[in-house]
């Protein structure tokens, strides 16, 4: 039989957190995903199915600054790019979707930048 791989796990866990959390217009969803390189964030809005913005460490512009993708300085950096996204386009407010990963190193970094640069959560 073969065993629950460690993405299994966060993908129930995120399940899990899912069940309770969703993005409405007013409040959309900052939603993270974090791989051993690099790591993302998206805004959603879960009643029309949108996404509003995203940033990802291997964008061009965000690639410029940061060497590599996969530590808590991109991170910082992705939550600070999306911040700034959001408020361009008039989001203040967002609940935070953490993906199944621990609230701790880089998912914290991302949430420490956005908060940061202005968004509330």
């Amino acid at each position: 039989m073969a065993r629950e791989s460690r993405n299994d796990k966060r993908l129930v866990r995120h399940a899990r957190i899912r069940k309770n959390l969703s993005g409405t217009p007013e409040m959309p969803r900052l939603c993270v995903f974090r791989s051993n390189k690099n790591i993302s964030a998206q805004i959603i809005d879960d009643v029309n199915g949108v996404t509003l913005a995203s940033a990802s460490s291997t964008e061009k512009e965000l690639k410029a600054d940061i060497k590599y993708g996969g530590n808590k300085e991109a991170a910082k950096a992705v939550g600070e790019a999306i911040a700034k996204r959001a408020l361009e386009k008039g989001i203040e407010t967002v609940c935070f979707d953490r993906g199944g990963f621990l609230y701790h190193g880089r998912v914290k970094e991302l949430a420490d930048g956005a908060r940061s640069a202005g968004l509330k959560f």
